[in-house]
């Protein structure tokens, strides 16, 4: 065995202990959104920081560089493995910019401000948590300036290749500008179309949260999620957590209203099957990993978008939700769901907005994000500028914080660079199911059965199975023959909005 090989194997046994780390923070972290109490914090965000600080050492210890250099010396026949190796040195890269310290410091103010943003949500009250985001800003911009020269990439760059590698804020704001001006002029027809339609029946309710609980999770194990490999719990804010081999999604529910819970049970199980997807064979390490967060959104959205909002999908749900809720009656008929799930709606909240307004609240926060960076804006400027950004693009104001600034966990958990990849899924998902349905005519059909399973083999093949081997658009390139196509997702909102 060639010290070339020798060494890669070193560095592959290095990061699988790393990602075994990640693995208990990633945990720590599902607790803390769904099962700990309150008293709990400043623990957990020492365990947090203590976890941060032990992977980054590992990363940045002098025999990595040794060992990567000795595996470059000379090419490794195995295209993963030179992937993977590829992957080792640029993880190495950002964690050698950074001193431990700061790795520290920012798991400590990321748990604390979280925990601080929950009660000021819940007040309405942004000066609240405001003290606590400067801090959390202030590290995020010492992460970002440190990382610029070394990835010589621009600060506000490197926080969005920390999610979405390869892709930097050149690359996204011209299609932004172009799905404005799409939007400026779709939405005023839309909205006359809507008004010329019958109004849609309204859901009675009550819905019992733990009636609607079994409905989310029957509809989830449908889907293709294995019971044996997953969990759905109740947190704040919906997401999905975990590892690959045990999956945890979690949602809210309003008694009032269960389109949100299944919709966005639905949305996280498209992110859990990508991660059961993944290649076992490659687990632990960085190339066997997903593609970043752009990839992960297109398969939460093709799941719940493309999928679970068609009229073959909505055809079948409408029978199974009668068995649960009987006394809704027509209200549950597949056209009143369509005319009730899929109305384009201006709103305050990004998770509640419709998939044709939903990019605006992405790229203002997207435009927020770089002016908070660049030094144009301050942490205590965000209320006001966010209400004004939201009132330039869908010309409403927020009537308080809890509705504007304060929606989102992100920021105050440090996630900066992070939006751009919603609207940049949606659209590679619009991209995807175009060419899925091209590969497999039975889809359609498949769905009006309540059978995702031909969608999700194809998904499985052409984007799960890839992991990380492809980057973004090499990954789209492979799946559908061209990088991000945005119009593919203009063409598949006006076949769904502006065609009667």
């Amino acid at each position: 065995m060639g010290q070339a090989v020798k060494a890669y194997e070193r560095l592959a046994q290095r990061f699988e202990r790393m990602a075994v780390l990640g693995e208990a923070s990633s945990m720590l972290g599902w607790d803390a959104s769904v099962m700990m109490p309150a008293g709990g914090s400043a623990a957990r965000g020492d365990q947090f920081a203590v976890l941060a600080s032990l992977s980054h050492e590992m990363l940045i210890a002098p025999a990595v560089a040794d060992d990567l250099a000795e595996a470059q010396s000379s090419p490794l026949e195995d295209a993963w493995q030179a992937r993977n190796l590829a992957l080792m040195q640029r993880a190495y890269l950002r964690a050698t910019a950074l001193p431990t310290s700061l790795v520290e410091a920012m798991a400590r103010a990321n748990t604390s401000c979280e925990k601080i943003w929950r009660e000021a949500r819940k007040q309405s009250d942004f000066s609240m948590v405001s003290a606590a985001l400067t801090e959390v800003v202030a590290l995020t911009r010492e992460q970002a300036q440190a990382l610029s020269p070394v990835l010589q990439l621009s600060p506000y760059d490197c926080l969005m290749d920390g999610f979405q590698p390869g892709i930097k804020a050149e690359d996204v704001t011209p299609v932004f500008k172009a799905y404005r001006a799409f939007l400026d002029g779709a939405l005023p027809k839309v909205e006359a179309m809507q008004a010329r339609k019958p109004k849609a029946l309204a859901l009675q309710g009550p819905f019992a949260a733990d009636q609607q609980e079994a409905l989310c999770r029957a509809l989830s194990l449908r889907a293709g999620l294995e019971a044996d490999h997953s969990r759905l719990d109740r947190s704040t804010h919906p997401f999905c957590g975990g590892i690959p081999t045990d999956v945890r999604i979690t949602t809210r529910y309003d008694e009032s209203n269960f389109a949100k819970s299944l919709l966005g049970v639905m949305h996280e199980t498209g992110h859990a099957l990508y991660e059961r997807g993944l290649p076992a064979a490659w687990i632990r390490q960085p190339v066997g990993s997903a593609a970043g967060m752009a990839a992960h959104e297109s398969q939460s959205l093709i799941v719940e978008m493309q999928a679970c909002r068609s009229d073959a999908w909505l055809g079948w749900l409408s029978q199974e939700l009668a068995t649960y809720f009987p006394k809704e009656g027509a209200a549950l008929a597949p056209a009143n769901l369509a005319l009730l799930w899929r109305r384009v709606e201006r709103g305050f909240i990004r998770v509640d907005a419709d998939e044709m307004t939903y990019p605006a609240h992405v790229m203002m926060r997207f435009e927020l994000e770089q002016r908070l960076f660049s030094g144009e804006l301050q942490v205590s400027d965000l209320p006001e500028q966010w209400n004004k950004a939201l009132h330039d693009l869908l010309g409403i104001t927020p009537p308080d914080d809890a509705h504007g600034v304060l929606q989102d966990i992100h920021w105050y958990n440090g996630l900066f660079g992070y939006f751009p990849s919603y609207t940049l899924g949606a659209m590679a998902a619009a991209q995807l199911m175009q060419a899925a349905r091209q590969a497999d005519a039975t889809i359609d059909e498949a769905m009006a059965r309540g059978d995702l399973s031909p969608l999700l083999a194809w998904l499985r093949q052409q984007v799960h199975s890839k992991a990380s081997f492809y980057g973004f658009n090499d990954l789209l390139r492979s799946a559908t023959g061209k990088p991000l196509a945005p119009e593919d997702f203009t063409a598949h909102l006006t076949r769904r909005y502006l065609q009667d």
